[in-house]
């Protein structure tokens, strides 16, 4: 029965994403993913599977409801919108101290899930996604997005790395303020905007105090849970069916590490990683960043660094707030958020700028130095506004570092993780590109751009689908050969790109945009109707994401 309701999706699926005679195909598929990866209480049954996890025994998949929610009234609304057919294929619990089983965390609102083998909603994926809703109109869904992460930061205190019980001890990369601002943009609704302040002012403790806020008064990524990350345990294996960590142990066996003392993190006698080493790991993830060599191998040293992309984006917080609270006339409130993000701002130019690189650099506050490891985030200081005119052109001189067939790559190092070289992805570039427009450097921006929007073309016309990243030295989605730890597949969808797409496409000169968007047919490569079966193909698996293998149809 399950597989012939699959197959009905599929011959709906088809005729949806036929691609039409508009003038840009891609941008089509784009709007229709939107409805593809939304998810809500309606369609719970496809929120709760997790393909990173398998159900209980009885095949049910757990939802939970934080502690302080009203269950009986979040019950009877679920009733009233879930068939008792779907409601059978989930429990619904109080969320424990310790859950039993990982599941989904509740949210009250529709959102947007990245695709693929991500199926909840994720912390910085989401600011992105949330730019594409907004550039298509979806604003009530780009609202409810924002909303879903107040109702987090209300019962958890912070916004989650993503809404799964083993997310609850990290958030990501912080750009709350970001979607407010979106969002009140488009609706000037200053009875909504007055509404977050509460959580804006929790968001920024969790960030500004407690293990996140270190000697040098910037801050770090910091998990509060321990042990090894269950999600990289029950899903991140090889063929051989190791571990991401048994292949890190691999790696401390076989190799003098010299970036910090290993000690730390691995034992060598025993062969087994260390309770620290496991902290630097969940500690990463918080970051996004998961994994790199940015902080040593596998990025397990960030516990000891001020990252350039986590204090651009606090300094980003300080002006947001205190532009929210200019809007709601609380001036006294503005002044102080204006004096938190100067204070910022100084010490990111004074312990993340590197004048003999030209680069603003990751800072180990323990050694007092700067990381030598050349990183796409040395453009986020520019983004937020952070550098002076001539550190800008500084670090735009050193763009060739960076800059490859088909975009940026994310380091100049190769260490067989996915937030390095060759790898690009779409939010580094928007941000780049972003970066180099403020400051001025127009045709750089243009060229970056084009790199990456004709590189992402060429690969949609090959397969029909947007991927989570590409190959930017060879111009390719085949990325599994050059990845040796985390999970090597390259996920379909793909919310992330598919958002950053559009907006840097938007933001090219008219006549540059024209040439990327020339794709009047996608009749090419595989041809007209093996796109297609590519396209359905692609949405079918994200329709069910239970299924955790990218294949051909």
């Amino acid at each position: 029965m399950k597989y012939r309701a699959r197959a009905f999706v599929l011959t709906i699926v088809l005729g949806q994403l036929a691609p039409a005679a508009a003038p840009s195909p891609i941008l089509n598929y784009i709007k229709q993913t939107w409805t593809t990866l939304t998810r809500s209480n309606r369609t719970i049954a496809i929120a709760a599977v997790d393909p990173k996890f398998a159900p209980e025994g009885d095949g049910r998949w757990p939802v939970y409801l934080p502690a302080t929610e009203n269950r009986a009234a979040v019950e009877a609304a679920l009733l009233s919108q879930v068939s008792r057919a779907d409601l059978r294929k989930v429990v619904i619990r109080t969320l424990p101290p310790e859950p039993g089983a990982h599941g989904l965390l509740y949210l009250p609102n529709p959102y947007v899930v990245p695709g693929g083998r991500f199926n909840e909603m994720y912390g910085w994926d989401s600011y992105f996604i949330q730019l594409g809703l907004l550039r298509d109109g979806l604003v009530p869904l780009a609202k409810a997005m924002t909303d879903n992460f107040h109702y987090e930061i209300r019962h958890f205190g912070a916004v989650l790395n993503a809404n799964r019980t083993y997310y609850l001890t990290r958030s990501q990369p912080p750009f709350f303020t970001s979607m407010v601002l979106g969002v009140y943009r488009r609706t000037h609704d200053r009875k909504w905007l007055a509404e977050k302040l509460p959580a804006i002012d929790t968001y920024y403790r969790y960030w500004t105090s407690g293990s996140h806020l270190t000697e040098t008064g910037l801050s770090r990524y910091w998990d509060s849970g321990e042990g090894p990350a269950p999600e990289v345990q029950s899903s991140e294996r090889d063929e051989a069916g190791r571990t991401h960590y048994d292949r890190v142990r691999e790696y401390y066996r076989t190799h003098d590490v010299t970036d910090y003392d290993i000690a730390q993190y691995y034992d060598k006698v025993i062969d087994q990683l260390t309770p620290l080493f496991y902290k630097g790991d969940r500690s990463m993830r918080e970051s996004g960043f998961d994994p790199s060599n940015r902080f040593g191998p596998f990025n397990v040293d960030i516990i000891h660094y001020n990252p350039v992309c986590l204090n651009s984006l606090l300094y980003l917080m300080e002006k947001e707030g205190a532009e929210i609270a200019t809007i709601l006339g609380r001036g006294n409130d503005a002044a102080v958020w204006n004096q938190r993000a100067q204070a910022r701002a100084d010490l990111v130019n004074r312990l993340l700028w590197d004048d003999d690189a030209g680069l603003y650099l990751d800072y180990d506050f323990t050694r007092k130095q700067r990381r030598s490891y050349p990183f796409l985030t040395s453009f986020w200081p520019l983004w937020v506004g952070i550098a002076t005119p001539e550190r800008a052109a500084r670090v735009v001189k050193n763009l060739p570092l960076f800059e490859q067939p088909g975009g940026l790559q994310t380091s100049t190092t190769r260490s067989g993780s996915q937030w390095d070289a060759p790898f690009g992805w779409a939010p580094l570039q928007l941000i780049a590109t972003q970066a180099l427009r403020r400051y001025g450097f127009d045709d750089d921006a243009t060229r970056v751009a084009t790199r990456f929007l004709t590189m992402v073309v060429d690969q949609y016309r090959r397969t029909g689908v947007i991927v989570e990243k590409y190959d930017v030295t060879r111009r390719g989605t085949e990325v599994a050969d050059d990845l040796r730890f985390g999970y090597r597949s390259n996920e379909p969808g793909f919310g992330w790109t598919n958002a950053a797409f559009e907006v840097m496409l938007e933001e090219l000169p008219a006549n540059e945009r024209s040439k990327v968007s020339g794709f009047r047919s996608l009749d090419s490569g595989l041809g007209l109707e093996s796109v297609r079966r590519h396209q359905a193909f692609a949405a079918w698996r994200l329709s069910f994401p239970s299924i955790s293998f990218l294949a051909q149809p």
